[in-house]
């Protein structure tokens, strides 16, 4: 090897890992590039799959049904405090707050529990953390098939807000 031929090779490695690098951020800021490629955006729920949702029902009714409802209605009462200064498990029904909930911000609350994934140091939850308990295909999977039972039209308004969130990062 010459002296001429080593910086030429050492820049061509260098310009093929900055290629490899924006190609990674391209398929990751398209997700639908990545899933052609059998690759799929972390935290993205998948209510039109029917293996994911066959997977979300059998986690909710092990996991969720006792608190949230086999209707997906909540606990009565859900925005108001109980004795013990907690909130009773709220609706994920089209008539609670889930939907206006980002996918990532969903996966994390249901991962961490509330407090941590919202970052509220003394905030008091009945809801429990998953991590540990349910893999991170099955928390998508539950919350595909709760977002699944939406109508069309709150499905719609959670995929804007998906889509705003995702503006916000860049």
């Amino acid at each position: 090897m010459n002296a001429r031929s080593k910086p030429l090779r050492t820049g061509l490695v260098l310009a093929a890992g900055a290629l490899l690098v924006l190609g990674i951020v391209a398929l990751w800021q398209r997700p639908q590039i990545g899933q052609m490629l059998g690759l799929r955006e972390p935290a993205t729920l998948r209510p039109a799959d029917p293996q994911v949702l066959a997977l979300g029902e059998k986690v909710y009714v092990t996991h969720c049904v006792a608190c949230h409802g086999a209707r997906l209605e909540g606990q009565p009462n859900w925005r108001e405090r109980g004795a013990d200064g907690r909130l009773p498990a709220p609706p994920h029904d089209a008539s609670g707050h889930t939907w206006h909930h980002a996918d990532a911000l969903l996966v994390r609350i249901t991962k961490l529990g509330v407090a941590r994934a919202a970052g509220l140091k003394d905030y008091n939850s009945a809801m429990p953390a998953y991590d540990g308990v349910l893999s991170d295909d099955e928390i998508v999977a539950v919350l595909s098939w709760i977002k699944s039972q939406w109508p069309l039209e709150v499905q719609a308004k959670h995929d804007q807000v998906n889509a705003q969130a995702r503006a916000a990062q860049r």
